[in-house]
């Protein structure tokens, strides 16, 4: 079974790589955002838990989330697999995931690590544009749209997101190393971590495939 954690730092490509990922192997990309919206909408007990918390504007309680997750995991699309973004995030998580993940014969088996340089995520993501009217993504240099500024969707102006500046990024990327550091070290020693450079995301999705197989 391909069940994987993906992890790396913001800009790294993850998104990208899992929508590569998940269309080649047919496995659910779960999210935790995406996980309390599912459980919200479906009305679970977790989820109305964990609506409970989001509503009074706290942070969702780890019981509750890896609570979710088992949940999550335990469905029947994760039957050959699936891809945890954004989960572990804690070393207490890690070790609350290794144990439901066992119960549920669900064992994480590859934890992949997007490494790439500063220099690189600064210019991806100031570079980054969104439609203010459709929400529509672009990028000054990857992906400009046919006429500069506007957004060839729907006619709306193309905005700079507040936090896609370099000294908002540098904040996120250290709050990440001092936040992952552990979890990679974690993972190491147990095997499981495998690290590949994502300053060419054209390249990555090859290598990824080849090492998980076909």
């Amino acid at each position: 079974m391909l069940n994987i954690i993906l992890m790396g730092p913001p800009g790294a490509g993850k998104g990208t790589q899992a929508k590569k990922l998940i269309a080649k192997y047919n496995i659910p990309h779960i999210s935790t955002g995406d996980m309390f919206r599912e459980a919200i909408k479906e009305g679970t007990p977790l989820g109305k838990l964990a609506a409970s918390y989001i509503n009074d504007g706290h942070l969702v309680p780890d019981d509750v989330t890896i609570g979710l997750v088992k949940e999550r995991l335990s469905k029947d699309d994760c039957a050959n697999g699936y891809l945890l973004d954004g989960f572990p995030r804690t070393i207490p998580q890690a070790e609350a995931l290794e144990v439901i993940a066992k119960e549920i014969g669900r064992e994480v088996k590859y934890v992949i690590d997007i490494e790439t340089p500063k220099e690189e995520l600064v210019r991806r993501i100031c570079g980054r544009r969104v439609c203010k009217k459709c929400g529509a993504p672009y990028h000054i240099i990857n992906i400009k749209p046919k006429v500069d500024g506007i957004c060839d969707i729907c006619g709306g102006e193309l905005v700079q997101r507040p936090d896609d500046n370099e000294e908002a990024l540098t904040v996120r990327l250290d709050a990440y190393v001092k936040q992952t550091k552990p979890l990679l070290e974690f993972y190491k020693n147990k095997g499981l971590l495998t690290t590949f450079d994502g300053s060419n995301s054209s390249d990555l999705t090859p290598k990824l495939i080849a090492f998980l197989g076909e």
